[in-house]
């Protein structure tokens, strides 16, 4: 009787191991959401808003620059923005005060002087940046984070281009010129 126990279970085990994988290959598994690349950075960068043309060396925003600092803050409200930077002048804070304080967010404050530090901080800092400058700033800020900057700013009144600076895990680097709030249209 042991023996015929025996045969019994010796033939029923390969169809138990062939179940069991069937079984395990068709278990639903819970989808898991693929991760996003974190070693890619994006650096999104402005000149300051229109500024009050009071002769004055840290003038205000008008008017128009706080409309224009209320575009900037609804267009990357949702872009998953992890770091504000602007230069210690009222005109570059104010252009980004919105956005931060939609996302509660502090601004850091770099230093215009020294670019080549701010960009090597920032190809180190992984995550989704906003950088606040100038029109002399600004463009070599993204010429030094390897993007392409274009042609220079129209100093009278150019305040609505926004650079997006893509930093690839490759080394490689994408730049992207966009506009935002009203149109600047040169005289």
């Amino acid at each position: 009787m042991r023996s015929i126990l025996n045969r019994r279970l010796i033939r029923s085990i390969p169809t138990t191991i062939v179940l069991l994988v069937i079984a395990i290959i068709l278990t639903p598994r819970p989808v898991v959401p693929a991760q996003e690349d974190t070693s890619v950075i994006t650096i999104f960068l402005v000149r300051h808003a229109e500024k009050v043309q009071d002769g004055s060396a840290d003038p205000a925003l008008t008017g128009e620059g706080r409309e224009r600092a209320v575009a900037l803050a609804d267009l990357l409200e949702d872009a998953g923005i992890t770091a504000i930077h602007s230069t210690d002048f009222i005109r570059t804070r104010d252009t980004v005060v919105p956005l931060a304080e939609r996302l509660e967010l502090p601004v850091s404050i770099y230093d215009p002087r020294n670019l080549a530090v701010t960009a090597e901080l920032l190809k180190r800092l992984p995550g989704r940046h906003v950088v606040s400058g100038h029109s002399n700033t600004t463009p070599e800020l993204v010429r030094l984070l390897g993007g392409d900057p274009g042609q220079p700013f129209v100093e009278a009144g150019e305040n609505d281009r926004l650079y997006i600076v893509t930093l690839l895990p490759d080394g490689g680097v994408e730049t992207v010129t966009l506009r935002f709030g009203e149109r600047f249209r040169p005289e």
